[in-house]
């Protein structure tokens, strides 16, 4: 399914549609720039293994020019201009010239197309069509059929109206099936289930109003929202805006996935399309199809005459979109603890009961990634199992468990006699959270910022697109349900695109914390490009010490479960040392034995490797490898290995295998990270184990929270203070004197709490 931008380039079968604006310059010349840069785009999606269809316009203009060369048509041409075509009913002026232009241009325009597409290798075949042969069950099923026959051969189809036989008419003749070569686009590619439309036009994409007024703007995501103006059509072919807006969400309502309308003057416009820039108007079938009930009374108003449209169009309001989550934090805020409670109750219900759903959701994501060619350590983050789904709901149940930790009493002093400072729990405020490929991480972080009472802007994986909409669905009828309608479910929000998430960056006065899960250039990213504070962990490079006390078996069985329980999660370690007494052991040959006879391949530090440990070398080793990997070094005592881990380590977890109480101690006070542990796996950093029934990520950031961050790490706090004097107090003396009360306050910062 395509759901963004991002997903654009997932498309296998694409239409290309080029405009007589596009392919012609405007004294009617084919534009052979334009022509050669659509070419070599499209054969370069052929080279790729996608399918590629091009409705081509511009017979008619090449044919124009062509016989304005003919002495003799010059000679007749006003004739032919004012002559009236009998076969139309009424008669129609220019319709037998342009009819012999199509029929002379066709040939000059598929001959440009065939030279250009050999130069690249690719085989392309001509089809002429009309509205009649839409209208008849049998035509169309032959269209269709030779069409898909094509594409299997790697042929790319090149697809015209045959205006030498239609008179340039389309639907004014026959059955109303297209007027244009936009809806003709817009047939063939519903018509061979094409994920991606692309129409290409003289003007950037669809305007909020006329591009010639002062301060249009292209619409990004064409929305179901508000009315839209465009301007006069092109002096050249029939379409006009009005017909491409319609030819798209035509296409979107027959199962075409996505359709991008974008300035076909821009070489690059398809490269940036299947690339998932920013360019054009984008529709999308989740977001722009509606009922053909809602579409009669949707109008578009054009220059020349009112156009009847699918829908009323408008940008992604993100502004609106944190607003309306503030508003639902406070809301939330200002419920018991009691509703919050139940709220994930019904969640956790849902988990259960919607696992088909749920699963079924998953496999789409799934399948889509087997066809992508996703990497096993994604894949296996992707996956959801029924044991997966009772895990999460009985962390949710957990955090519903838990005492409120909001408006939690702090601290409480006395600053006078009868002015009490108090100190409370409270909610940050809204969130926006960046997660990985992990859909379960979706229910989780959402259960946490509505057990703490913020609210919370998501952004997962594309890889899950699936699974969280369905499980962001679930969540949306938790919060109706739970909180019997009291709380909005804008609390809880979910957006798909790269390109919201850097518009989001901006927003710091709605926006409080982002929290960024994921590779290291993510969290750098986001840190370079907001204001907002930014909490989180770039690299999970964990450590574990095997000191030279440890026991054999105990360091045998926390070493293969903190490598080879999650290999992918963050918590899994990266690097083991040895302390070098464990040569002579015997320890680490065990080890090893070990770890390789369960698939894990082994690197060796420079002294490890030269020791003849390992067969491979290396010297890095701030490395998180996400898989079953690991790098060994062997160090001198505690000391070496305390120096190596505060060089090397992400800040994330350490462990140290030792039975000396004194070294325990001495590597709990030294290493400067996160999490340290003595004999546990580092897979014990979490905010499940940790007993916070789920954590919204890791942080090793030194301020604010640290470690896995569960509901008290989304919590700040405000201070309350209460005078219980009639009088009231105030501070300043001189102010006492004005209003007759002379008396100095006495401060005794007593202690209460």
């Amino acid at each position: 399914m395509i759901r963004s931008r991002d997903d654009l380039s997932l498309a296998s079968r694409v239409v290309i549609k080029a405009g007589t604006s596009v392919v012609s310059t405007p004294d009617g010349y084919p534009s052979l720039s334009r022509m050669a840069n659509i070419v070599e785009h499209a054969a370069r999606l052929v080279h790729q293994g996608k399918e590629v269809i091009i409705v081509t316009s511009g017979a008619v203009g090449v044919g124009r020019q062509r016989l304005a060369k003919q002495a003799l048509l010059k000679r007749s041409m006003s004739d032919l201009i004012t002559q009236r075509d009998p076969v139309v009913s009424g008669g129609l002026p220019n319709k037998s010239y342009n009819s012999a232009c199509a029929a002379a241009g066709q040939l000059g325009l598929m001959s440009l197309y065939e030279t250009m597409f050999t130069q690249f290798d690719v085989t392309v075949s001509q089809l002429l069509v009309t509205s009649f042969d839409f209208t008849s069950p049998e035509r169309r099923r032959n269209i269709s059929h030779v069409l898909s026959q094509l594409l299997s051969l790697g042929v790319v189809p090149i697809i015209n109206e045959n205006d030498a036989v239609s008179a340039n008419q389309g639907y004014e003749t026959f059955g109303k099936t297209f007027s244009d070569n936009d809806s003709l686009a817009s047939i063939v590619a519903v018509e061979l289930s094409a994920q991606l439309l692309i129409l290409l036009t003289d003007v950037n994409g669809v305007y909020d109003r006329p591009p010639s007024e002062p301060n249009a703007q292209v619409i990004d995501v064409f929305q179901t929202s508000t009315e839209f103006k465009v301007g006069n059509k092109s002096l050249q072919g029939r379409g006009g805006m009005g017909a491409k807006v319609n030819a798209a969400l035509t296409a979107i309502d027959g199962g075409v996935l996505a359709v991008v309308i974008a300035a076909g003057y821009d070489g690059e416009t398809v490269g940036k399309v299947l690339a998932g820039e920013k360019t054009g108007t984008l529709f999308l079938q989740h977001e722009s199809s509606t009922s053909p009930t809602n579409r009669d009374n949707a109008k578009s108003t054009t220059g020349d005459k009112d156009v009847s449209v699918a829908v009323e169009a408008k940008p992604v309001d993100l502004t609106a979109l944190a607003e309306a989550c503030r508003a639902g934090n406070r809301q939330l805020n200002a419920q018991p603890a009691s509703v919050r409670n139940q709220i994930l109750l019904v969640l956790a219900d849902k988990l259960i009961s919607k696992q088909d759903e749920i699963l079924a959701a998953n496999k789409l994501d799934l399948d889509e990634a087997d066809k992508s060619g996703l990497n096993k350590q994604l894949h296996n983050r992707l996956k959801l199992t029924k044991s997966k789904l009772e895990g999460l709901s009985e962390g949710v149940k957990q955090i519903a468990s838990m005492e409120d930790p909001v408006n939690q009493r702090l601290d409480l002093t006395e600053l006078a006699d009868g002015l009490i400072l108090e100190k409370i729990s409270c909610p940050i405020g809204v969130l926006l959270v960046i997660f990985e490929s992990r859909p379960d991480c979706l229910p989780q972080i959402a259960a946490l910022a509505i057990k703490s009472s913020n609210g919370i802007i998501l952004k997962g994986g594309k890889e899950a697109t699936h699974s969280n909409q369905y499980l962001h669905q679930l969540i949306i009828e938790s919060i109706e349900e739970g909180s019997n309608h009291t709380v909005s479910s804008h609390v809880v929000e979910l957006v798909t695109s790269r390109e919201d998430v850097n518009a989001l960056l901006k927003l710091d006065s709605y926006i409080d914390l982002v929290i960024p899960r994921g590779s290291n250039a993510l969290v750098s990213f986001i840190q370079q490009n907001t204001r907002i504070p930014v909490l989180g962990h770039a690299d999970g490079v964990c450590h574990v010490y095997v000191d030279e006390s440890a026991d054999e078996i105990k360091t045998q069985r926390i070493l293969y479960d903190a490598k080879l329980d999650y290999p992918s999660a963050c918590n899994a370690i990266e690097t083991i040392l040895f302390h070098r007494h464990h040569i002579d052991s015997g320890l680490i040959d065990k080890v090893l034995k070990l770890l390789r006879k369960s698939g894990v391949t082994v690197m060796g530090g420079p002294i490890a490797h030269s020791l003849g440990l390992t067969e491979q070398v290396t010297t890095e080793f701030h490395m998180e490898y996400s898989d079953t990997k690991v790098t060994i070094e062997i160090v001198e005592d505690l000391t070496e290995a305390i120096t190596h881990i505060n060089k090397y380590s992400s800040g994330h977890t350490e462990c140290i295998l030792s039975e000396k109480k004194e070294s325990q101690n001495t590597f709990l006070q030294n290493i400067d990270s996160a999490c340290v542990f003595v004999n546990a796996s580092t897979r014990f950093s979490d905010g499940f184990r940790f007993g916070f029934g789920a954590e919204v990520g890791i942080s090793t950031s030194r301020i604010h929270a640290r470690g896995p961050v569960g509901v008290q790490g989304l919590l700040t706090t405000k201070y309350l203070l209460r005078s219980e004097s009639s009088e009231g107090h105030i501070a300043a003396a001189n102010v006492s004197a004005i209003v007759g009360n002379t008396e100095k306050i006495v401060y005794t910062h007593k202690k209460l709490l």
